[in-house]
């Protein structure tokens, strides 16, 4: 595995007084060990492109996903840039009042009908993940710039749904760090921190496409499997673009090769396990993220000289579909 500096990674990369338009987000998203239960939380930077630097926005996102009680509770708040801070390296973020930091978040947000409160704790020993090749985490290209920072991070404490306290003991999942100069057009992404039978397996992958012009590009997929201390890549730029791979609400199939292998699976979860979320996009406009944190994966790794390994989860995949199409029928829009 590549070594890397975690608080490099998640030292903010906005500078304030840059007009070409920049997004970033800090996320922590764990799903229960067993039971069909999950959160997600997001803090975050918008600024739009050619805007004063005083027009930028903090905001803060959270949900919960309840596969139980067959609930989504989503909320969503934003804020002058003037009520953050952000720390000049390492993770050190607060949002109208809303801290994250490397071993804790504390916080909340609200929208019309539901709140959320969350005061929580978390550990990984886990190295970070790069889901490109480290090169271009250093180019211009692509835009959009996606690391996990913390797999196989541990999270521990309480979050309030309504007031309602829903205890958070062990459950498994990831603190990420995202940033660009705009979203891409359009993409699927995925991430299982432990499969039902393969606790230590760990999965994240994605398949996006740029526009070129009016049209967009070929999709490109690529994925990287953990398998205890084994890491696998297929990040290969011109395999990335020979992948096969397809993804529609609310489903996403995928095939992609490296060297003596071959990864191709699929992910899904039922549309009323969905909430649509509105990203704003610093060039201009927003797009609608479909995002579910309860969705079923099946993957088969095959590798020259083994035996084929399937691994499966029923409700731990993390999801998410981004695009321009307005939310299908049935999903809830934040």
């Amino acid at each position: 595995m590549i070594e890397l500096d975690r608080d490099a990674l998640d030292t903010p990369r906005f500078v304030a007084s840059d007009r070409g338009g920049h997004y970033e987000s800090w996320f922590q998203r764990a799903n229960h060990p067993t039971r069909p239960l999950a959160f997600w939380i997001r803090s975050t930077i918008l600024a739009r492109r050619g805007a004063a630097p005083d027009e930028a926005l903090g905001e803060v996102w959270a949900i919960v996903f309840d596969g139980e009680r067959e609930r989504v509770v989503a909320v969503r708040e934003e804020f002058p840039i003037a009520s953050c801070r952000f720390g000049a390296r390492g993770l050190d973020v607060e949002v109208a009042g809303s801290r994250l930091d490397a071993r804790s978040l504390e916080g909340g947000a609200k929208s019309a009908s539901h709140s959320l409160r969350w005061s929580l704790r978390y550990t990984s020993a886990a190295s970070p993940l790069l889901l490109f090749p480290r090169a271009l985490y250093d180019a211009p290209l692509p835009r959009a710039k996606v690391l996990t920072s913390a797999p196989f991070a541990r999270f521990d404490g309480t979050i309030e749904v309504d007031g309602e306290p829903l205890a958070i003991d062990g459950w498994i999942g990831s603190h990420n760090h995202n940033w660009g100069s705009r979203h891409t057009d359009r993409y699927a992404w995925g991430q299982v921190a432990g499969f039902d039978d393969a606790p230590e397996a760990f999965l994240e992958l994605a398949t996006a496409r740029v526009a070129v012009g009016p049209v967009l590009a070929p999709p490109l997929t690529v994925a990287v499997l953990r398998l205890g201390d084994e890491e696998l890549r297929f990040d290969s730029v011109p395999r990335g673009f020979a992948a096969r791979a397809s993804f529609r609400p609310f489903e996403w199939r995928f095939d992609v090769r490296a060297k003596g292998a071959r990864l191709h699976g699929r992910m899904d979860a039922p549309s009323s396990t969905f909430v649509a979320l509105p990203y704003g996009n610093p060039p201009g406009g927003t797009k609608t993220c479909l995002n579910s944190k309860l969705a079923r994966c099946e993957i088969v790794l095959e590798r020259d000289g083994r035996a084929p390994l399937t691994l499966r989860t029923t409700h731990r995949a993390a999801f998410e579909m981004l695009g321009d199409d307005p939310a299908p029928r049935g999903v809830a829009v934040l």
